[in-house]
């Protein structure tokens, strides 16, 4: 049994395909078609179910998948030991939401390659329970999180800061710096994250609790969209503070109050309790939960 095998197998697994596992491992599908059934023939089992195009695990491949990634979790924490000395040099998979992507990671990721240039990042993007499924499968090292305060015994939390979600607005609309009730307010032309957006699903809630509903005009994933669409004075949105704080502090967007509704989220940076965390997967943690020098702000 060679551990190229159980990489192909694991990756399999987790792509639900043969040639997709080819393409992201460099090898020919037939390579891995070989490869796997090596595997299956030296185990005596039968690992995949094979039905027309769509691959699956057998209850022998279920059971070998856990062997086999606490298998390469091993492998991959003995050779960072043998190299804690040297230059990290290994992969960092991050999962998050699309304002956080946006808003926070660009700055954190500059700040982490200029003290790790030879670290390989890849980011994924997709609603928190998306993300977390990734990442309960070890296909994230961690997922950072904008949302109501989580918490599952499978996790654990390396950072969980508040922050307000706010209404804002151009500084020029005729709503700049006032107070409205919300009634009032959620008349106007509302820009709104999908749905799948913690802080639009809080705003709704507290709506449908009153007896009330909201019908933006537009709505999009893309906070820096809805930001750029804001400052042509365009529309009020609902969107967390840090993502338009410069812009407030410029002037260019204006806060719009609404007595009795402020509600908090929180920043939460979460991976799972059995991930062996890498001096990679460390270092990105101890960046998150400093606070930026003042050069940086």
């Amino acid at each position: 049994m060679e551990f190229r095998e159980i990489t192909t197998f694991l990756e399999i697994a987790r792509q639900g395909s043969f040639s997709k596992a080819a393409s992201i491992l460099g090898y020919s599908q037939a390579a891995v078609t070989i490869q796997i059934r090596q595997l299956e023939k030296e185990l005596g089992v039968r690992l995949f179910d094979r039905i027309g195009k769509k691959v699956s695990l057998t209850h022998q491949g279920v059971v070998f998948s856990r062997h086999a990634s606490r298998l390469m979790t091993d492998l991959s924490q003995a050779k960072s030991a043998l190299k804690e000395g040297g230059a990290m040099t290994g992969r960092l998979c991050i999962g998050a939401i699309e304002s956080v992507c946006a808003s926070l990671l660009p700055e954190l990721i500059k700040r982490y390659h200029s003290l790790y240039p030879d670290v390989s990042i890849s980011i994924r993007t997709d609603s928190p329970d998306i993300l977390l499924e990734w990442m309960n499968k070890n296909e994230l090292d961690l997922v950072y999180l904008l949302d109501k305060r989580l918490f599952d015994p499978r996790w654990v939390k390396a950072l969980d800061e508040p922050d307000r979600v706010i209404f804002v607005t151009s500084s020029s609309s005729p709503l700049a710096g006032k107070s409205l009730p919300l009634w009032e307010l959620i008349r106007h032309p509302m820009i709104l994250t999908e749905k799948n957006a913690s802080y639009r699903s809080i705003l709704e809630q507290y709506l449908a609790s009153i007896g009330l509903e909201v019908h933006p005009f537009l709505e999009i994933g893309n906070t820096e969209f809805i930001v750029r669409l804001l400052k042509t004075g365009t529309g009020v949105s609902f969107l967390p503070e840090f993502t338009v704080r410069d812009e407030l502090e410029r002037g260019t967007l204006a806060l719009v109050e609404v007595p009795g509704f402020s509600p908090d989220i929180y920043k939460q940076i979460v991976y799972h309790k059995d991930k062996w965390v890498s001096r990679e997967m460390d270092a990105f943690l101890a960046l998150a939960a400093a606070p930026l020098a003042p050069t940086d702000c």
